[in-house]
């Protein structure tokens, strides 16, 4: 009986059974909450993070077994906007939690941060955080807000966020 049990609970996992893969601790650079990120990547052998620049957006893209799972992106938009009104443009679908009055939205696959003090006064630009997770099966709005949460806050805190300062 034990036996079977013990299969039974080995066999729940859905499609592959485990990762053999590490999760990462950053991306690209950019530290996240591991937890979080966990929760958005399937079972598989092999994890490669891709970083990717054009035209002011830097991208960082986690494939497994060569599918594009989650991509996070950081963003110079118009200052003055709203995290909602940039979001817009960019989102796959539709956002409907928010948080910290508004300057985070997001959904189970998908979110959008506002920096703080990240400002190139020379462009009048902000800038923002993205991530997207639409190439996985797994849709978790409170991972997906802990996740935009630790990627804004490291975003704030690095080269990136300065450089808009000069």
């Amino acid at each position: 009986m034990v036996a079977m049990l013990v299969l039974l609970v080995a066999g729940c996992g859905g499609e592959g059974q485990e990762r053999a893969y590490a999760v990462p601790r950053t991306l690209c650079g950019t530290a996240v909450d591991r937890g979080a990120l966990a929760s958005f990547l399937p079972a598989g052998s092999e994890i490669v993070v891709e970083e990717k620049s054009s035209s002011g957006h830097e991208r960082c893209q986690v494939i497994v077994d060569g599918k594009l799972i989650v991509t996070t992106a950081e963003m110079w938009a118009e200052a003055g906007r709203t995290t909602a009104f940039t979001a817009a443009r960019q989102s796959i679908g539709a956002l409907d939690e928010a948080a910290e009055s508004g300057r985070f939205v997001y959904s189970g696959s998908e979110a959008f941060g506002k920096t703080r003090g990240c400002v190139d006064a020379g462009y009048q630009q902000e800038l923002y955080t993205v991530i997207q997770a639409d190439g996985s099966k797994r849709r978790d709005a409170h991972a997906m807000k802990r996740l935009i949460l630790s990627f804004t806050e490291a975003v704030e805190e690095s080269a990136a966020c300065m450089a808009g300062a000069l």
